[in-house]
């Protein structure tokens, strides 16, 4: 007996295949776009890097580069998910301590910005834990390991 009471343009949704690549593709999407961005045009992103008080400069860079390519075609190829989504959330917790401490500012509108963008961040972090367990247990289902 079915119990579920979703409309049922929502079950067509859901159920429709190109949900699951579309919905990850807009989590990992402006990864995927910053690291491409950012290997076109190096100097920039190294500046990027020193602007935060990153040095060296150009390593972080690379290693941002890597994290920002890497992490989302493992996301978007259903290989490794939990690698890909692991490298992104631990790069979005890091990046919005560095770029959004808002514990250390003076109260004000910066402060009040950067506190949204934290927790915004946290959201992202969130969001990346849940794309590892729904491909774990859909692996689990089908009876398919990515390693």
């Amino acid at each position: 007996m079915d119990t579920r009471h979703d409309p049922a343009m929502i079950d067509a949704i859901l159920e429709w295949p190109m949900t699951w690549t579309i919905a990850r593709l807009a989590l990992v999407g402006p990864y995927l776009l910053g690291g491409v961005v950012k290997l076109t045009n190096l100097p920039a992103a190294a500046a990027e890097q020193a602007h935060f008080g990153l040095t060296p400069p150009s390593l972080w860079a690379a290693i941002t580069i890597a994290v920002e390519l890497i992490g989302p075609l493992l996301v978007l190829s259903g290989r490794l998910v939990w690698l890909g989504a692991g490298m992104l959330g631990v790069f979005t917790l890091l990046a919005a301590c560095v770029a959004n401490a808002f514990w250390a500012m003076p109260v004000g509108q910066d402060r009040f910005m950067a506190t949204n963008a934290f927790f915004e961040h946290i959201g992202l972090i969130g969001g990346f834990v849940l794309v590892a367990l729904v491909s774990e247990r859909a692996q689990r289902r089908d009876g398919t390991r990515h390693a």
